[in-house]
């Protein structure tokens, strides 16, 4: 019996241990909602970014992606950005959809422009590149191979 008792506080003190940790790496990892001001951006494909994803601007988290939508009237998605209010965005700013390395996850990567006026709170980011298509681009490497061989 009392080997049960012993291997109980063990089996306790390892999840005491184990929440310590996931609460001291979720405090460091900069995850989570950035409170900030609104912006909102139009592009014609946004593959892989979700509510959630980061929104960085020279590899610093900004932002966060706070919602997408799709516009019914001109079929582009629409991307609500929320962004940390002491980085002031020019009105010439743009926005790409990119992907944190080959395999890795899709973020917002913020361009600043170099104009004097400044977005307001609620405005667009007017210049925008999709994502990429990784399965596009190697469709039209192999393609465009074949068609020279036959040449």
């Amino acid at each position: 019996m009392g080997g049960n008792v012993v291997e109980t506080l063990i089996g306790a003190v390892v999840l005491a241990v184990a929440v310590a940790f996931l609460t001291f790496a979720y405090g460091r990892a900069d995850v989570g909602a950035v409170a900030g001001y609104e912006v909102v951006a139009r592009f014609e494909r946004i593959d892989g970014l979700s509510a959630g994803s980061d929104v960085r601007m020279s590899g610093i988290k900004i932002g966060t992606i706070t919602d997408q939508s799709l516009d019914k009237e001109d079929y582009l998605a629409v991307v609500r950005m929320s962004i940390d209010p002491q980085v002031k965005l020019p009105e010439d700013s743009s926005a790409e959809v990119v992907s944190d390395g080959l395999l890795g996850s899709k973020y917002m990567s913020l361009v600043p422009g170099g104009a004097d006026d400044m977005i307001e709170p609620g405005g667009e980011i007017k210049f925008t590149q999709s994502s990429v298509s990784l399965e596009a681009l190697i469709g039209k490497f192999m393609f465009s191979s074949d068609e020279g061989e036959k040449k």
